[in-house]
């Protein structure tokens, strides 16, 4: 049996819930889990999950300072910036 043991609790970006506190929206934190007994680590996402006036789902990662786009659209498949992120929703 795989067992996992959470090592930190990643909190909901306050930028993103300032922009999207108008829509009707759940958030998910996300986690960084270690499976136990080996050197594994997994990410889970924070999820922003706007449900009106369109569904849309934001996964936002933490990600090392290498990588300027943290944040991904499931329904447009596609990478984002924080920047991006704030137009997308503004334009919504």
């Amino acid at each position: 049996m795989l067992d996992f043991k959470t090592i930190e609790i990643l909190e909901p970006n306050t930028e993103i819930l300032e922009i999207i506190k108008s829509y009707s929206y759940k958030t998910k934190k996300g986690k960084i889990k270690h499976l136990l007994k080996t050197n594994l680590q997994f990410i889970e996402p924070t999820q922003y999950i706007i449900t009106r006036p369109t569904m849309l789902t934001i996964l936002e990662y933490k990600v090392n300072e290498i990588s300027n786009k943290p944040f991904y659209i499931k329904e447009h498949n596609e990478k984002y910036s924080l920047k991006e992120i704030k137009q997308i929703l503004t334009k919504i």
